[in-house]
Parts: C-alpha cells; structure tokens; sequence
C-alpha cells in the first residue's frame, strides 16, 4: 500500500512513516500544499495522511485535487485543533474517511491506514 503524509513537522511525520513502514506500506512526505500535489502528479497514493492545519498550503485543496487525480484514494484528517470537530469536515471532503487528532498513537493510526487501504 502507498502512503503520502502531508505534515509540516518533519518529526510527526517520521515517526508515522516509520510505523507504516514497519506494516510493509511505501510511505513519501510532503511538508506543504505544493509539495504535496506535485508528489500526488507523480505517485497514485492509496491513503493519504493529511494534517488539516498546513504551515504552507491548504489541506482542503490537497484533499480535493485528490478527489480529482486519485478518486479511489481516502484521506485521514489530523489535527491539534478542536477545528471541525463536529465532524463537518466529511461534508467539505467526500473522500475523507477519519478524522483524527494528531496526538493519536502512531500504532492506533496505522490500524486506521490499514482498515481504510485497498483491499
């Protein structure tokens, strides 16, 4: 399975990419909105692990360029805010598929790539 985590802090990302890598999944990262759909021209991610909260870009055009390049791909939301907690955000992007806080246990995070990848 491929993975592209869009994460500004290198550090989060890491240690994210290390627990997918450890399941046998092909991890990249991008650290901004334009790295991240210059990596999505060229690599068909199967999942893609999107912090909502960018220090440069916009998740939500991320997420909705995917929906366009990669419709079959599902992104996880993650977040440090209390931002779209009521859940809205699955209404401003139909190929969401978690919504999680980025605090969430990088095993417990893996489990939701793995539920939520191709078949």
């Amino acid at each position: 399975m491929k993975v592209l985590i869009v994460e500004s802090e290198d550090g989060l990302a890491l240690v994210w990419a290390r627990h997918l890598e450890r399941l046998g999944m092909t991890v990249k990262h991008a650290r901004t909105q334009s790295a991240a759909l210059e990596r999505l021209r060229i690599w068909r991610a199967d999942v893609i692990i999107l912090n909502l909260m960018l220090t440069d870009g916009s998740a939500l055009a991320v997420a909705d360029y995917a929906s366009y390049r990669l419709p079959d791909a599902r992104v996880i939301f993650v977040t440090n805010t209390s931002f779209f907690s009521d859940g809205s955000i699955f209404s401003f992007a139909p190929n969401a598929c978690a919504f999680v806080q980025s605090a969430t246990p990088p095993e417990d995070l893996a489990a939701i790539v793995e539920y939520n990848g191709p078949a």
